[in-house]
C-alpha cells in the first residue's frame, strides 16, 4: 500500500469508510462518478484507491450502487465482467474506446 504523507488515524479511516458508503448511496441511477471524486468529497483527495478498497472489502457495500463508480477516464473495474452491463442497463452509454461518456453521465453533487 502506498505510504501517504497524510496518513489516517483509525478513527479517520472509519469515518472515511462511512463517508464513502454514504456518497456512493447517493449516486443517482443513470449517472457515474469517480473514485477520486468520492475521495475528494470525503475530504481525502489523494485517497482514490482507498475508495476502491472500501467498496471491495466493506461488508454490505455490495448492496450499494457500486457499479456507478468508474475511474477518472470512465473505465470500468478490471476483472468485474458485469460492470459495463449494469451501467448499460441504466442507460449509460460508452464511447467507442469502451469508456463511459463522462461528459454526459458524470454526477457531481
Amino acid at each position: 500500500m502506498k505510504d501517504y504523507p497524510d496518513k489516517m488515524t483509525k478513527e479517520q479511516a472509519r469515518r472515511f469508510g462511512d463517508d464513502v458508503l454514504n456518497i456512493v448511496s447517493q449516486i443517482p441511477r443513470g449517472k457515474v462518478t469517480t473514485y477520486g471524486h468520492i475521495a475528494a468529497l470525503a475530504g481525502w483527495p489523494s485517497h482514490a484507491r482507498m475508495v476502491g478498497r472500501t467498496l471491495r472489502y466493506t461488508p454490505g457495500a455490495a448492496e450499494l450502487p457500486c457499479h456507478r463508480v468508474v475511474n477518472k477516464e470512465g473505465r470500468t473495474a478490471p476483472g468485474w465482467g458485469q460492470h459495463r452491463a449494469l451501467l448499460e442497463a441504466e442507460g449509460i452509454l460508452f464511447k467507442p474506446n469502451g469508456h463511459v461518456d463522462m461528459s454526459r453521465f458524470l454526477w457531481e453533487p
